[in-house]
């Protein structure tokens, strides 16, 4: 099983980039597993305390579970990923059924600041962004799906993102394989990639 990797900072287009790969690939050949889908629970902690919880460190990660999943994943057995949502700041009851792929695809803010999950990637893909466009699209986002206000999202971003960021993402770029940049505008790089995994299917299958 091939391991890519996909990092980058929040609101840099990681997810585009991987949703535009897919998009370009027959279904059913690669898998797909999001790093916010491994925040571990946080129902016991009081409401009003939940938007406090930093979510750009890596303690903010259940990395064993993570962890196991790959692993049953390279050992041709099926996982149930757990699924989060951020309006509640909880692991939900329904999970996410993912059979084994030759190629999967492992997005995430932190997905490079663990060795040992590193060292399971094959290819390791940074995807980056001028900060103030990461910005914009962070305001917009947490705004429409997450239920928060711009004044706080601005908040969070000096408060927490900002700050993890210099400390944890950026300097995790230097691991990468691959540098992409402008996110999901990239169409060259995109589709280079999306080549790449087209040869490796292709092989994998003769």
């Amino acid at each position: 099983m091939l391991i890519i990797g996909i990092a980058g900072g929040t609101g840099s287009g990681k997810t585009t980039v991987v949703n535009k790969i897919m998009e370009r690939l027959p279904a059913g050949g690669v898998g797909v597993i999001s790093q916010d889908s491994y925040y571990k629970d946080s129902s016991h902690v009081p409401v009003e305390d939940r938007q406090k919880i930093n979510f750009d460190e890596p303690a903010a990660f259940d990395w064993s579970l993570l962890f196991k999943h790959l692993n049953m994943l390279k050992e041709g057995k099926a996982i149930e990923m757990p699924t989060y949502s951020f309006l509640t700041c909880t692991r939900q009851k329904e999970t996410v059924h993912l059979d084994p792929h030759d190629v999967v695809l492992l997005e995430g803010i932190l997905v490079f600041s663990e060795p040992k999950l590193r060292n399971m990637m094959d290819i390791k893909v940074f995807v980056d962004a001028d900060a103030d466009e990461r910005l914009i699209r962070v305001i917009y986002r947490d705004c429409i799906e997450r239920g928060r206000t711009p004044q706080m999202v601005i908040d969070r971003y000096e408060r927490v993102l900002k700050p993890m960021h210099n400390q944890y993402i950026e300097p995790a770029k230097r691991y990468a394989d691959l540098i992409v940049p402008q996110g999901g505008n990239n169409e060259v790089a995109i589709n280079l990639l999306t080549d790449y995994i087209k040869s490796r299917l292709k092989g994998n299958s003769l």
